[in-house]
């Protein structure tokens, strides 16, 4: 097998490492914040579920990596490491900094600009233009539906403010139609198109998930002492980060399966794009053993700075965040899990009022997750133009 090859597979288990370092704040920050576990106890069970993940699920997921991001002609073994680099680099220091941020997206970013730095845009598999006027179309329905609700309910209850959610109303509604409208088929969002649309989406649908789910369980347990709340999602807390780390492990871990799969492809070790069972394996011990070692900063800013968490609070962000990862793993939609447990975090700190969630630090996350594709792709544009000048092939 090359040289390159093998680096390119090292590389791939060292981003599912960074990936698991700075995403263990999806699987661990809710419980370790409320105490529920301890920091050891969190980790040791989050990295066992990450690793189960991978086995429960199809691997759809890495085929969309290997296969639906860039064309498989483009997807040559120093296209992959370039763009693996580029990923690794900017995980490991959004971690260093405590900023959560998305690998997956990361690595997409690093894919396309390295692959657009070896054969073009054309590398690039687009989406169709009658699939991306169609999704605007829905968004914009769904939007104007949400807005108009949303702006209504509010009006009934408080004529002076209604205006003000009339934006909420049209992203929540906007993020709400997509759901139906994927699992219909009317719109078959794949590719680039589903990972950018659901770096809205995806925290939209955890916030609006963890936050009805609050306010029943606020309705349900009105009449319930703290003490009796908090015995009992103590205990359940512990199966909601569980079922939230299998679907961090079942989404995340495929990033490093997929790029696996397309080089042993591309080295003539497999015929076919079918991912072989001890790439599964590695690719989730590689993210298991990063969660395991943890990212605490980033457990900092998650469990802590964004709101404070109670028991309830934790189970319903968890809940929430899992139900949004289980349905885009589903379509094989590679997504930030650090998206939807941040917005499931968000939706459980506003049923407390709008106070409750510190605004500030969501703006710095959102910026991270706005600047990730765009800053990784010019760092594998500018790493594949500088590896071909130096090494010309």
């Amino acid at each position: 097998m090359e040289t390159v090859i093998l680096i390119g597979i090292i590389l791939a288990l060292l981003f599912n490492f960074v990936n698991g370092l700075n995403d263990s704040a999806n699987s661990i920050a809710t419980v370790v914040s409320t105490r529920v576990l301890s920091p050891v106890k969190a980790v040791a069970m989050a990295a066992f579920f990450n690793m189960v993940g991978p086995f429960l699920f199809t691997t759809v997921v890495a085929m969309t990596i290997g296969k639906g991001i860039v064309d498989p002609g483009a997807l040559i073994p120093e296209v992959i490491v370039i763009g693996l680099g580029s990923a690794v680099l900017w995980v490991f220091l959004s971690s260093y900094a405590g900023i959560p941020i998305s690998a997956s997206q990361a690595l997409v970013g690093g894919l396309i600009g390295s692959a657009i730095a070896w054969g073009g845009t054309g590398s690039v598999i687009w989406p169709s233009v009658d699939l991306f006027l169609m999704t605007i179309a829905v968004f914009i329905a769904g939007g104007v539906a949400g807005a108009v609700l949303l702006s209504y309910i509010a009006w009934r209850k408080d004529e002076e403010k209604w205006a003000e959610y009339i934006g909420l109303g049209f992203l929540c509604g906007a993020s709400l139609v997509l759901p139906p409208a994927i699992v219909s088929g009317v719109l078959p969002l794949q590719g680039i198109l589903a990972i950018v649309i659901f770096i809205v989406v995806s925290p939209v649908l955890g916030f609006v998930a963890a936050y009805l789910l609050g306010l029943v369980l606020l309705r349900t347990f009105r009449n319930s002492p703290a003490r009796t709340m908090n015995a009992i999602f103590s205990k359940l807390q512990v199966f909601s980060a569980a079922f939230y780390s299998l679907g961090h492990g079942s989404n995340d871990a495929q990033n490093a399966m997929g790029v696996i799969t397309a080089l042993l492809l591309t080295a003539g070790v497999l015929s076919e794009f079918v991912v072989p069972a001890w790439v599964i394996v590695v690719s989730g011990l590689a993210i298991a053993l990063g969660t395991f070692l943890g990212g605490w900063r980033v457990v900092e800013t998650m469990g802590r700075k964004i709101t404070k968490l109670r028991p309830y609070q934790g189970f319903c962000a968890e809940t929430g965040g899992g139900i949004v990862l289980a349905f885009v793993t589903a379509f094989g939609i590679p997504v930030s899990t650090t998206h939807a447990i941040s917005g499931s975090i968000m939706g459980v700190g506003a049923t407390r009022g709008y106070s409750a969630v510190q605004w500030g630090v969501v703006r710095k996350i959102v910026t991270a997750w706005i600047l990730t594709i765009p800053l990784t792709a010019t760092c594998g544009y500018i790493g594949f133009t500088a590896l071909r000048l130096i090494f010309p092939f």
